[in-house]
């Protein structure tokens, strides 16, 4: 294989840096003469490899250009896309494939999913990012501003589920009155999986201490990116464990909640929450917590009670005290709604369930006669398509990006237990905690830093 490895103008103008942007940043691609989307992947591996396969089996994709830091997984992917061209550093991508590219995906670690999404639709590319759309709330907001601001732009976050039939169904469930207005809302993360650090027992505090040499196909300075710089160790970082990390990810409630929260904000139309509060431990010295739970106090909307208290838990215990369900039959991940008239539980890529059952079977029975069980879409065909000017995205960034933010917070107020901490949307700060806000942002590594982001 041959990579183009130069970077050139990059590393001579401090990458992205500065107070005047380097020409690649405002040069525009050129429409394909072929009617396709000139389409680059970046990130190929594990979720990377399956964002590929349904990005390219849309007949008018075209897989231009390749990206990832990981040889391994750029080989693979170049076996199915022989004619693309080959990259390891994104950077070097967006310069060189400018006018050859129309839209990008990005699936790779949390904390370069901003530097990446921007730069990208800064060059006029449309851009679809797996969730969580950013690794802070700052970075959310940015990416926010910056596609109101470019409305010709699709974007689209990664949460698949949204487009399911058992999810549109669950929302046109709660926004049809069938379980009443919602005076609750729970979601719950009780899988520790991969997220929370708990594979050693007691869990994971900190890094090693001893050095372990990186492996020929990884780049680990390209993983890194704007992350502080650290040693390589095996298994903790690349490919999966990274959502353990402060610095990479954000623990079971900063990936999962991206899915759960999703289908409860949708129905709902919540906006920004009034206050957050975390009940459980905080956050170890470079690890989040295993068993985060947070209470959001959301304004009222149409489809709620008044005001909305909605609880995350990652791992449990759940009361279901007064729940007619118990908690050993709940899945690993899911919601539940507490309505007017009913509850709905709603498993992860599981149909709604309307409780309790017998009682409400004859309303469910009526809305699946008069509304009926919707229907589902590719999440990556509907962005293809809305790209190509056939229809819109259903998780645009002015969706995905608040929600985000709300995600975010529950991490950024598990290191202040106890505390009822009160959100300025507008002013994008904690009222009454100012320590709080310093963990809203933070510093891009030298070198890696992306004017507008850090």
């Amino acid at each position: 294989m041959t990579f183009r490895q130069t970077r050139r103008r990059f590393l001579q103008q401090t990458a992205l840096a500065g107070a005047a942007a380097p020409a690649i940043l405002t040069r525009p691609a050129r429409a394909a003469s072929s009617g396709k989307l000139r389409h680059a992947a970046i990130g190929v591996g594990r979720r990377g490899q399956v964002d590929l396969r349904s990005l390219d089996n849309h007949p008018d994709v075209q897989i231009v250009a390749l990206c990832d830091v990981d040889e391994r997984y750029l080989a693979q992917a170049a076996q199915r896309h022989p004619q693309a061209r080959l990259y390891r550093d994104w950077r070097v991508l967006l310069e060189e494939e400018a006018e050859h590219i129309d839209s990008v995906n990005i699936t790779i670690p949390n904390h370069m999913h901003a530097p990446v999404a921007l730069t990208a639709m800064r060059l006029d590319k449309h851009v679809y990012c797996q969730k969580p759309l950013t690794h802070s709330i700052y970075e959310a907001r940015r990416l926010e501003e910056e596609a109101a601001a470019r409305p010709e732009l699709a974007t689209q976050m990664g949460v698949q589920t949204h487009s399911i039939p058992v999810y549109r169904t669950a929302v046109a469930m709660i926004q049809s009155g069938l379980i009443g207005k919602v005076k609750q809302a729970h979601s719950w993360d009780r899988i520790r999986f991969y997220y929370t650090g708990a594979f050693t027992d007691p869990p994971l505090q900190r890094r090693p201490d001893d050095q372990v040499p990186v492996p020929d196909y990884l780049d680990w300075d390209l993983w890194l990116g704007v992350a502080p710089e650290r040693p390589y160790y095996p298994e903790l970082y690349h490919t999966q464990m990274w959502r353990r990390w402060l610095d990479f990810g954000g623990g079971a409630h900063g990936d999962m909640a991206g899915h759960m929260m999703d289908g409860v904000f949708a129905a709902l139309k919540l906006t920004a929450p009034k206050w957050v509060l975390s009940y459980r431990s905080p956050p170890f010295e470079e690890l989040f917590s295993p068993d985060n739970q947070v209470l959001y106090r959301f304004p009222g909307t149409e489809y709620t009670d008044g005001d909305l208290d909605y609880y995350w838990y990652d791992t449990g215990p759940i009361d279901t005290t007064d729940w007619p369900i118990d908690e050993q039959e709940l899945a690993g991940n899911g919601s539940l709604l507490v309505g007017e008239k009913a509850f709905m539980y709603l498993p992860h890529i599981g149909e709604p369930q309307v409780l309790p059952r017998e009682e409400h079977r004859g309303a469910v029975e009526a809305f699946y006669r008069d509304v009926g069980r919707q229907e589902g879409v590719s999440h990556y065909h509907e962005f293809v398509d809305a790209c190509l000017g056939r229809g819109a995205t259903s998780t645009p960034f002015s969706y995905s990006g608040p929600l985000t933010e709300s995600v975010l917070m529950g991490t950024v107020v598990n290191r202040f237990p106890e505390e009822e901490l009160f959100w300025d949307a507008e002013a994008l700060e904690f009222t009454d905690r100012p320590e709080a806000n310093a963990y809203l942002r933070r510093d891009y590594r030298e070198g890696w830093q992306v004017e507008g982001l850090g």
